[in-house]
């Protein structure tokens, strides 16, 4: 098990080292120059010339990227163009409010999906089965922002039932977390229903109606554990799906989290808060892998950890 885990986290460095690269390149080819952006239009040359130099902006690009990873290295995701202030406080003031969307879409997500893809299986091929997996199919084909909007116009609109934007609290959390808990329930239903269609064929599950078990138990301690591997991969993938594409429902919603806050960042080309918002995501992605892996073995000692993922596919 150790030594499984120092090599998915070597392994996890390394994708950060790519996503590092990948962000710092892409980022520095955006159109447009974040000084003028910071001092204004009537700025002059010498000014201009000043805090470019002042603030490394001058330098080579392979030069800034050392600087910048000698930095991320020491645990300083610099400081932000704009505000002045380090990154990672930036990062940390919003990111409880991400986490609280997330959590609370993922929560609707599990529920709603695993409830739609056990029932579809338990009653497969029927008016019940057709109708889950045409909501699952509805909801992978509409955009999230649509629906986001949809839900606005019709809750809070028309129905006043909900604040329009802006707050952190109970209320204002229903409709964001409403939008990503549908949509991500659709994957898990689908898969949720694939998985259990072929455990419930299996000669033990007859074995088990036949000695006179409880459907329920039938369905939930014999299928679904044994069915829980790939819904297990794919709940730790829309953790960390969420996480990173709440962008756009923070913007739609104005939410408070990173992803407002990485949106504000592109728009003011505020090179180094954008880089530490997707290296610091890309830490939540590399953690969230490697606790799906180690869950894997938990569900379901036979599985060697190692083979897990190879096993969940």
């Amino acid at each position: 098990m150790k030594q499984y885990v120092l090599q998915r986290l070597a392994s996890g460095l390394i994708v950060l080292f790519g996503i590092s690269i990948f962000s710092f390149a892409l980022i520095h080819m955006i159109p447009g120059d974040p000084i003028r952006i910071m001092l204004g239009e009537n700025a002059s040359a010498e000014q201009v010339h000043a805090l470019r130099e002042q603030l490394g902006l001058n330098d080579p690009l392979p030069t800034q990227y050392l600087n910048y990873m000698t930095g991320v290295l020491q645990g300083d995701l610099g400081t932000s163009f704009k505000t002045g202030r380090p990154v990672l406080t930036e990062i940390l003031e919003r990111f409880p409010a991400t986490v609280k969307l997330a959590a609370s879409g993922m929560a609707l997500a599990i529920c709603i999906g695993i409830t739609m893809g056990v029932l579809a299986a338990k009653f497969k091929d029927t008016f019940i089965d057709f109708t889950a997996m045409s909501i699952a199919t509805l909801g992978v084909s509409i955009p999230n922002f649509w629906l986001g909007i949809l839900l606005i116009l019709l809750f809070t609109v028309k129905l006043g039932w909900f604040p329009i934007a802006g707050g952190t609290g109970l209320r204002d959390l229903v409709l964001p977390a409403v939008t990503l808990g549908v949509l991500a329930s659709t994957v898990i239903s689908r898969l949720t229903r694939a998985g259990m269609v072929e455990v419930l064929s299996q000669d033990y599950i007859r074995t088990a109606r036949a000695k006179g078990l409880h459907e329920r138990a039938v369905l939930f301690v014999h299928a679904f554990r044994n069915a829980m591997i790939p819904v297990v991969t794919i709940i730790g993938l829309q953790i960390a799906s969420l996480l990173g594409g709440t962008v756009i429902i923070e913007r739609v919603f104005d939410w408070p989290g990173l992803g407002s806050l990485a949106i504000n960042a592109i728009a003011s080309r505020d090179f180094p808060l954008v880089q530490g918002i997707i290296l610091f995501i890309g830490v939540i992605f590399v953690l969230v892998n490697l606790l799906v892996d180690i869950l894997y073995s938990l569900i379901d000692p036979r599985i060697e950890i190692g083979q897990a993922k190879e096993g969940g596919a």
